[in-house]
């Protein structure tokens, strides 16, 4: 630093940079360069630097004929961009020639460029926007493609620079960036895995180009970064995947290649995990709440239950879930019985079987007389005890006849049909369980995935038409609460007193709908004798049809309960900002409908005793 100021003093270093600047011999100028890199790593240099504008001597060496002269002067930039005035001064003179030398067919050149846009465009927007105007993005990209590691990174730090900017971001998606990252993804170099990642995570921030990458067969090498050992690559992949996982058809296909059960294993490890990688594994549980359910036991009300939500039960992490395909195929056990969500009852087996599709999707069909006696007799049942304001779909004549209301009608069909086969002959009901038994197994057993589908729920259809029709239209958000929670708990065999649980006989219910079912799976429509989780778990899936926000808490012993955000209505009409919302535990066993506050006695007893 004494010598740089001695220098400076005596006027020597104006007559170095000019003497580099006009210089016709390359060694010269390649070597002032150089001289000004080293010198300018210590800040009080660089200050001294740019007080005597030796960003225009740069700028010059940039336009030498000899690539090493333009690589030290890319060099020299590259430390000076660590000032600030000398960073905005690279703004309108030097960024563009950098650009151009990204073109060159030296690769040291490129590196060189790349380098020094790379530091330029670090947390400064404007000369992140001066490379875009350059035109740098389509020689940017180019570069992911060099053969030279250190280019490939840097060029990937300057896409992900600009593409902090939705304008720039967009562009950059318009060259094909998320098939030009793939190649660095694959890379063997840590630093450039890294900065692949990092890029992939700023620019797939919207499901067109999500789709690109996944089309491209880029999810593949990202999810096994994730196995790295390396903290940075695991760290930015974990990010990627966070960002990836943004919508539901990449985050499946993440799922597919295994990147739940990676950021799983590294969550379990104390020295692996990051915040990132469990916000990512977060992400995507969200995509998948069958198993959020099961591992954490807690949906918010964000969590939207959809068809072919199962639960489960409670299993440990690092426990797999199995899909719901195998869990249907399996012989029923005295394993918990698994509660499935399914509205879509449109998929049916061929039309001789019509009748009879809400049977037999385990193994084998059983005989059909004693199932059709037990739905005989739940249809005499549930003949729409609940009241308040439900009326008959069937009797509906305005609705159209499609989607759930097609269900509805069926189910109709199929109670008529029943009524009349009362009289029907002995030997007319065994030559129909003969027809029975010459059915395959259950739609799509022992052919792909394609052609399985999970089993249907008709009643389950028939509720969620119910409460569309009759609870939707209520304006009053408690009132929407308190007369759902009633209208399940009435599907769930009534109001049940602390005293009357042991004389439910729910098990024996559940016991034998897994028998009939010939399955451990049991779609939720099917249920007429629920306790806490059973009630809690269609509430849940109901609420979500209708728009009503709650969460489902899963308990010990069986117990499960949702929780509602309410405004305190005391308090309308006061001037003044509005409290926060106060949160309520549904009452759908002892008192369904009834509201307890969270941190209440009666709550606690509900959830806890």
């Amino acid at each position: 630093m004494d010598t740089m100021v001695q220098i400076q003093q005596t006027g020597g270093l104006k007559k170095l940079l000019s003497f580099a600047e006009n210089s016709t011999i390359p060694d010269i100028q390649k070597n002032a360069a150089k001289a000004i890199t080293k010198a300018a790593y210590d800040p009080e240099n660089r200050k001294l630097f740019h007080e005597q504008e030796v960003e225009k001597c740069l700028v010059a060496l940039l336009g030498s004929e000899n690539d090493g002269t333009k690589i030290a002067a890319s060099q020299a930039i590259s430390a000076m961009c660590e000032n600030s005035g000398s960073k905005d001064f690279f703004n309108n003179q030097g960024i563009p020639q950098l650009i151009q030398l990204l073109k060159s067919d030296n690769e040291e050149v490129r590196e060189a460029a790349a380098l020094a846009l790379a530091n330029l465009t670090t947390c400064n927007p404007a000369n992140a926007n001066a490379a875009a105007e350059a035109d740098g993005i389509d020689p940017l990209i180019n570069v992911l493609s060099s053969k030279r590691d250190g280019a490939i990174a840097n060029a990937a730090t300057v896409l992900t620079n600009m593409a902090m900017q939705e304008p720039l971001r967009l562009n950059i998606q318009n060259h094909d960036i998320m098939h030009a990252i793939i190649s660095p993804l694959r890379s063997a170099n840590t630093v450039v895995q890294s900065k692949a990642a990092l890029a992939v995570a700023a620019t797939a921030c919207d499901v067109e180009a999500r789709t690109e990458l996944r089309n491209s067969g880029g999810l593949e090498p990202l999810v096994e970064l994730l196995r790295s050992k390396n903290d940075e690559v695991r760290k930015h992949a974990s990010w990627a995947v966070m960002v990836c996982a943004g919508d539901e058809l990449t985050a499946n296909e993440l799922c597919r290649l295994g990147a739940l059960d990676i950021l799983e294993e590294v969550n379990l490890s104390g020295t692996r995990r990051n915040k990132f990688s469990e916000a990512a594994y977060n992400k995507l549980l969200n995509n998948n709440l069958s198993l959020k359910y099961s591992q954490t036991g807690y949906l918010s009300s964000s969590n939207i239950i959809n068809d072919g939500f199962y639960d489960y039960g409670r299993i440990n992490p690092g426990t797999k879930l199995l899909p719901l395909k195998e869990l249907c195929l399996q012989e029923p056990s005295d394993l918990r019985a698994v509660l499935l969500i399914n509205s879509k009852s449109d998929v049916s087996p061929p039309s001789s079987m019509e009748d009879k599709s809400d049977v037999g999707y385990g193994r084998s069909i059983s005989s059909s007389s004693s199932l059709r006696r037990s739905s005989k007799e739940k249809t005499k049942k549930n003949s729409y005890h609940f009241s308040a304001g439900f009326g008959s779909p069937i009797e509906d004549k305005s609705e159209p006849a499609s989607g759930r209301n097609t269900v509805v009608s069926k189910s109709a069909t199929k109670e008529k049909g029943w009524r009349k086969g009362r009289g029907k002959k002995e030997e007319e009901k065994v030559k129909e369980e003969e027809e029975v038994m010459v059915v395959p197994k259950f739609v799509g057993e022992g052919s792909s995935d394609k052609e399985w589908c999970p089993p249907s729920d008709p009643d389950f259809s028939m509720y969620v038409y119910e409460v569309t029709k009759s609870i939707l239209p209520i304006t009053n958000i408690k009132e929407q609460i308190e007369v759902l929670a009633k209208y399940v708990a009435e599907k769930m065999g009534g109001k049940i007193t602390k005293e009357k649980i042991p004389d439910f006989s729910w098990e024996l219910h559940i016991s034998e709908l897994k028998f009939q079912l010939k399955s451990n799976v049991i779609p939720i429509g099917h249920v007429k004798k629920g306790i806490f989780y059973h009630r809690a778990l269609l509430f849940k899936a109901l609420a979500d049809r209708i728009g009503i926000g709650c969460s489902l808490v899963r308990g010990e012993y069986g117990r499960a309960w949702n929780e509602v955000m309410l405004q305190n209505e005391s308090r309308k009409g006061v001037i003044g900002g509005l409290p926060a919302p106060e949160v309520y535990v549904v009452d759908l066993m002892f008192h369904p409908g009834g509201l307890m506050k969270l941190r209440s006695r009666e709550a606690d007893l509900y959830r806890f005793l």
